[in-house]
């Protein structure tokens, strides 16, 4: 696990000695060495974090042995022994970054078909000039680039960019993402609150020389759609178990203290019960718990430690644990991210890193699987009586509760075009899209997408299916993804998600819709693979997300960033959002019985920061 960064330009708008600033902003990606590579056109800058191979001779950048190819690379490939033997590779060291780099020399871009991982991978060719990028199927790394037109930089992180001096000083707002944030609280799938600053696409890669950038997707969700489903639950079952069995060995690989996070669901559980199958010592675990939480779930975390027998850590924090973080935010995301369980995940992080340097963690399972309320609500949405009367329907729940309120905005979305992000941003009390224009001076309105509503595939797909998509490319990659990896590099830990495994991924996809819920049972099959090895019992409850009580917060001790942030003079300062709209959000959340709010208000807060802290 690392951090990578780097330039191509003819222009001479960077310089290497901006390269060592550029290292040093994301030094908490790898604290243990920091490496720089530069010719006349080129720089490249790695930050190491020792996991495989703790020895100097890995560190990076890692140049040929003919030295005209040169590697910075973030992440791991998990299965790189397997393709030593099978390439018949001599190596120098025992890492996994020099088997990356002699295959990709070997052979060119499609030897990124037999890496198994998470990578964020640069490679150079000093003799042509060029520069190849590729960033893995599913996205669990993250590669942001600077593209306009005729200059080029990337990087792990957004504030490695704005260490470049003619990055930093042409920089401005991406209004599309802007609104985008707004929807589903992230700023996009390609774009970034910068404009000229963007995401490479994961499944992605990106080619550079004088004659420009080019970028070709390599593996896509789309195209391993197969006509037919999975539909026996004996043989998917079986099927299942072994690509867990075998993802969770594969990063189990390691040269330092490991552990996994155990939050008592599903998927933590899952991870951790294989994890320590595997192992013939003591497992660490990890979970935290909010004093103030009436969701908290950290005893059931101590229930499946101690049936597994791992060594168990668990740290109750207090209000005050969390609201130290909040000013570290936009520091740590380097943009408006909304999702707040940010702030347990960088706790837990803290936690682990005290006996642990690389983490398993339970991501994926409720977007492969269907494990959230959202594909509850796209099933209902399959029936024609209910599409046909949601206006109908709509009208009769705002005049019920706030709950009833709440359960309106879902029925109330503009058409089925828009419906996967619609029924995601009312699930998690966001703005909607008709919304939008409201709340924002006219100057910031701007037309936006959200790729991958919408799947065409060979067989016809569900709207369960559709949201499955859309959450897998979007909310899963965008979000959750990001979040994980921001908040545990932040403390210098590496996270790997075993169910993001591409089999995995692959074999999810044509798993038919009725074995992940089945009689409204959700996540259906992973349940049964997990009860072969803890007891169904420890998981009869309803279930919550891993949060904190963000609406009672900014109703109590929170409320002073209401005060800073949406104030009238602030509001009219920054000129963003409509002030009478802001103060009729506040007012409404203020009287106590419109709850639902409470997001949308911590939005405002964290785009008023970012105008007034960053810009």
């Amino acid at each position: 696990m690392c951090g990578i960064a780097g330039y191509f330009s003819e222009h001479n708008v960077f310089f290497p000695s901006e390269l060592a600033c550029v290292g040093e902003s994301i030094a908490s990606r790898g604290p243990e060495h920091q490496g720089i590579f530069s010719d006349e056109c080129v720089g490249l800058v790695h930050r190491r974090l020792k996991i495989i191979d703790l020895s100097d001779e890995s560190n990076q950048p890692m140049t040929s042995d003919d030295g005209r190819y040169v590697i910075v690379y973030n992440g791991e490939v998990y299965n790189y022994d397997e393709i030593r033997r099978e390439q018949q590779i001599q190596v120098k060291t025992a890492s996994d970054t020099e088997i990356v780099l002699k295959t990709l020399i070997a052979d060119g871009i499609s030897a990124v078909e037999y890496f198994n991982g998470m990578f964020a991978i640069a490679l150079y060719d000093t003799l042509e000039k060029k520069l190849l990028l590729i960033r893995d199927r599913i996205g669990v790394k993250p590669l942001f680039y600077y593209w306009d037109g005729h200059n080029f930089a990337f990087a792990s992180e957004i504030k490695a960019l704005l260490e470049l001096n003619f990055i930093n000083k042409n920089k401005s707002v991406n209004y599309n993402a802007l609104n985008h944030f707004l929807h589903v609280g992230y700023t996009g799938i390609e774009e970034t609150i910068y404009s000229n600053i963007y995401r490479l696409p994961a499944g992605n890669y990106a080619e550079v020389s004088a004659s420009g950038m080019e970028i070709k997707s390599y593996w896509s969700l789309q195209e391993h759609i197969e006509p037919q489903t999975i539909d026996e639950l004996y043989s998917a079952k079986e099927i299942l178990r072994d690509l867990v069995e075998q993802s969770v060995r594969y990063r189990l690989r390691s040269d330092v203290p490991y552990g996994t996070f155990l939050s008592g669901g599903i998927d933590s559980s899952l991870i951790t019960a294989v994890a320590q199958r595997n192992l013939s010592s003591q497992l660490n675990t990890f979970t935290i718990s909010f004093a103030e939480n009436k969701y908290d779930e950290s005893h059931y975390a101590k229930q499946v430690a101690d049936y597994l027998g791992t060594n168990h850590t668990e740290m109750k924090v207090t209000y005050k644990d969390a609201a130290q973080l909040i000013p570290s935010i936009l520091d740590v995301f380097d943009e408006p991210f909304s999702d707040s369980s940010a702030i347990p995940t960088m706790l837990v992080s803290k936690l682990a890193k005290t006996k642990a340097t690389m983490i398993l963690s339970g991501d994926g399972g409720d977007e492969l699987f269907m494990g959230y309320g959202a594909y509850n609500w796209a099933q209902r949405f399959d029936n024609q009586k209910i599409k046909n009367n949601k206006k109908l329907i709509a009208l009769a729940l705002r005049c019920g509760t706030s709950r009833t309120k709440r359960a309106a905005c879902v029925f109330d979305y503009p058409d089925e075009a828009h419906l996967p992000s619609h029924i995601f941003s009312q699930e998690q009390y966001l703005f909607s899209r008709k919304e939008i224009p409201s709340v924002l001076n006219p100057e910031f309105v701007a037309e936006f997408s959200c790729p991958y509503e919408w799947t065409t595939a060979p067989r016809p797909l569900s709207s369960a299916e559709n949201q499955s998509f859309f959450d897998i490319q979007s909310y899963l990659r965008e979000d959750l993804l990001t979040k994980v990896d921001r908040s545990s590099m932040k403390h210098s830990l590496e996270v790997r998600v075993p169910l993001l495994d591409y089999t995995i991924v692959e074999f999810a996809l044509n798993l038919n819709e009725n074995l992940k819920i089945h009689n409204g049972v959700q996540k259906y099959l992973l349940r049964q693979v997990l009860y072969d090895y803890v007891p169904s019992e420890l998981f009869d409850r309803p279930k919550w997300g891993f949060s904190i009580p963000l609406c009672e917060w900014l109703h109590k001790d929170l409320h002073y960033l209401i005060d800073d942030y949406l104030n009238k003079n602030l509001i009219q300062g920054t000129a963003i959002f409509n002030p009478k709209e802001v103060r009729a959000i506040v007012r409404k959340f203020n009287w106590g019985n419109n709850d639902y709010l409470y997001n949308r208000i911590w939005q405002i807060i964290l785009v008023q920061k970012f105008m007034t802290e960053k810009l």
